[in-house]
């Protein structure tokens, strides 16, 4: 090869390095001197990788170090095909085809080997210890607190939402928090010291698991709305460390009003929320 031949190849492998940079970490330079074969290993001619969130891992001659891929990332199952890459530090490639949606291919991805909870240095809590590893993947010399989830007071996620209806429909309102020990979820309407439902049987509340690992979302449905249904209805969620509070306020129309104005004018006719809602055992269905 002429030396101006040369000098073009190693600028577009440069260019292309930038552009896949697994590529570049898995040293370019010693792949364009030894070819296709692995050849003698000389880690004079690696790269140095930075910014791998999974850590390192080496070549596919085992000889040059670069960057692992971190959890959720397509993978390579085996070792003799290297085209998407190996997984990093505490991870393994699997092949789940059980959580594959219908007309999807499966693909084998970075799972992380222990789903254990951790708890960081700034009392947040991470689901496994590679998702740990991965927010502080700039500053390796962090250790987490200790294995299992931060114990703290509740926090509210996501707050009940201001609603108006027209009466004689339903309204639903909903709570999502988290926080470990499982928090404890109550709802009220402000100016009552009872909490809800009490003895009120168009009242209904409903609380589960989740969304997140240590969550509680519940729910407060009112059927069949009436004018003495409008006001503030408040989330309260409390643990052994603290409470949290939430609230959402409930605008009813009167539906005889409603009737007569939106048939007067169509911009009464545009009020949200009119649609009717229900609990069910499996959470809230339209």
């Amino acid at each position: 090869m002429k030396p101006q031949e040369v000098v073009v190849v190693l600028v577009f492998l440069v260019q292309v390095s930038h552009s896949f940079p697994t590529l570049y970490y898995r040293s370019w330079l010693r792949l364009l001197k030894e070819g296709d074969s692995c050849g003698k290993c000389n880690l004079e001619l690696c790269s140095k990788p930075t910014h791998c969130p999974a850590g390192t891992v080496l070549d596919q001659c085992g000889c040059c170090p670069e960057c692992g891929n971190v959890e959720g990332q397509i993978c390579d199952l085996d070792n003799i095909n290297h085209f998407y890459g190996q997984c990093g530090e505490n991870l393994e490639c699997r092949l789940d085809a059980d959580e594959t949606k219908v007309g999807e291919i499966p693909e084998p991805q970075c799972v992380c080997k222990s789903q254990e909870s951790v708890c960081g240095p700034e009392g947040k809590t991470y689901e496994n210890i590679c998702q740990f590893n991965e927010a502080y993947s700039k500053r390796r010399n962090i250790s987490i607190n200790h294995t299992g989830p931060c114990e703290s007071a509740p926090v509210i996620s996501l707050p009940p939402q201001d609603a108006q209806n027209v009466t004689g429909n339903d309204i639903i309102f909903g709570c999502e928090v988290s926080a470990y020990p499982m928090p404890h979820l109550e709802w009220k309407k402000k100016g009552n010291k009872m909490f809800l439902p009490g003895d009120d049987a168009h009242i209904s509340i409903q609380a589960r698991g989740g969304p997140q690992k240590y969550g509680v979302t519940g729910w407060l449905q009112i059927e069949g709305i009436k004018k003495s249904d409008e006001g503030v209805y408040i989330c309260q969620t409390k643990n052994k460390y603290g409470t949290a509070y939430a609230s959402a306020r409930l605008k009813v129309i009167d539906g005889k009003v409603f009737s007569r104005l939106s048939s007067q004018d169509t911009h009464y006719s545009a009020i949200p929320y009119l649609h009717k809602t229900s609990l069910t055992s499996g959470g809230v269905s339209y």
